[in-house]
């Protein structure tokens, strides 16, 4: 029915070994067995392509598979302070290499607590589903989308959707990989934030866009208060932890698996949460693979 597509090189090898496990724990067993696992990646050398593989199955997914792949030649980084040219490579998963008639994309850098292909039974013909960016919530509102709303002023306003967490079918990954093209050809002055603005730029032309809960996407904010209270006027909830979140996302250059990411009650938990996975890793022989830094 579904597939889970993540991106992962070897700087997120050990992220991503965390989000599969959460993946799992959010399903139950008898419906993890039926869902699948696609990594595309550009680096991963076949030993830890094997460990991907065996760690996928002893969590319980019936089917898994990777792919060496190549972003759009067209990518632009406007953004390469702490992320690389992976991020362009969520538009390569293809209906020949996913074989599910959906596909839920996730970011490495998250803390899975729940289920997270609720949003499908709601996916129009065409649709991909996203949840609103806590920081970038609306155009020309924030920083997302440079000079846009000035050039189509019909635009000011309108939603901007962070890229962290896709449901699509896959089917339409092709025509989302078209459209990404084209706004990285024609509106290349307006990408700040690398392929998220690109996807942006589409949805806003096409339209097909359903709208997600807040909770399959929130940011984790504590630790940025670190650094100001510039949190406190962009985000329209309490900056505090969520516990009913299904995922929370730690979005921006701290990572919780760095030593020096500020402690939050969320970094706590994400920690707790690679600790259970290391485990899980060092039963299956892989002694060798330990918390990395960010790319």
């Amino acid at each position: 029915m579904y597939a889970f597509g993540l991106c992962i090189d070897q700087q997120y090898l050990v992220p991503g070994l965390a989000a599969l496990s959460g993946l799992a724990d959010g399903l139950a067993p008898a419906t993890r067995r039926n869902a699948a696992v696609r990594v595309l990646t550009l680096d991963l050398t076949p030993g830890q392509a094997l460990l991907l593989s065996d760690f996928a199955k002893r969590v319980g997914f019936g089917s898994f598979d990777l792919r060496h792949s190549s972003p759009l030649r067209t990518s632009r980084m406007a953004d390469a302070s702490y992320i690389t040219v992976t991020t362009y490579l969520r538009f390569e998963f293809t209906p020949e290499f996913v074989r599910r008639p959906y596909l839920i994309y996730v970011d490495a850098d998250v803390l899975v607590r729940g289920d997270l292909t609720d949003p499908l039974g709601s996916l129009g013909p065409y649709e991909t589903g996203a949840v609103r960016d806590e920081f970038n919530p609306a155009v020309g509102e924030c920083p997302a989308l440079p000079g846009a709303a000035e050039r189509w002023p019909h635009l000011r306003g309108r939603p901007y959707f962070n890229a962290g967490v896709l449901w699509a079918h896959t089917a339409h990954m092709p025509r989302i990989r078209r459209g990404v093209e084209q706004a990285l050809i024609h509106a290349r002055r307006h990408i700040l934030h690398n392929d998220q603005d690109a996807l942006n730029l589409w949805l806003l032309r096409s339209g097909h866009v359903r709208p997600v809960a807040a909770g399959l996407n929130r940011f984790e904010v504590g630790r940025f208060l670190e650094r100001g209270n510039w949190v406190r006027r962009v985000v329209t909830r309490p900056p505090k932890s969520d516990p009913s979140a299904a995922l929370v996302h730690f979005v921006g250059p701290k990572k919780p698996w760095q030593a020096d990411c500020p402690v939050t009650e969320d970094v706590v938990e994400y920690r707790q949460h690679l600790a259970r996975t290391l485990r899980h890793v060092r039963r299956l022989g892989a002694v060798g693979a330990e918390p990395v830094g960010a790319r």
